[in-house]
């Protein structure tokens, strides 16, 4: 009886393995196909920046990502700057109080804007 088992066992790790080698050409196939996608999404979505590179130039998918990082870099930036800009009215009135107590009387009062 022993055999039999035996010889089950590896059958099924033999129809297991085939499966395998199988399907992983399909798989890499679809992952290969996903990535491209969003790439070509990505190219689309950064159109403008596209417009400032040589018209005739072939970008590769490289330059795609690496003009993408900039772009996702330079938006975060402006995302901080504005953070760290305080245009609350309180913090414009303080500033306009303190501006007039420093200021001679006869110029104009300050202005935030």
């Amino acid at each position: 009886m022993a055999p039999t088992i035996t010889a089950a066992i590896t059958n099924s790790q033999e129809h297991l393995t085939l499966t395998h080698k199988l399907r992983k050409p399909l798989v890499e196939k679809l992952r290969r196909e996903r990535i491209n996608s969003s790439i070509e999404q990505l190219k689309s979505l950064l159109g403008p920046e596209f417009l400032k590179q040589e018209p005739d130039s072939k970008l590769e998918k490289a330059d795609i990502l690496e003009m993408t990082v900039c772009v996702l870099r330079r938006l975060q930036q402006q995302s901080q700057q504005q953070k760290h800009a305080d245009f609350s009215p309180l913090n414009s009135t303080v500033q306009t109080s303190i501006s007039k107590e420093k200021s001679p009387g006869n110029s104009a009062p300050w202005r935030p804007w």
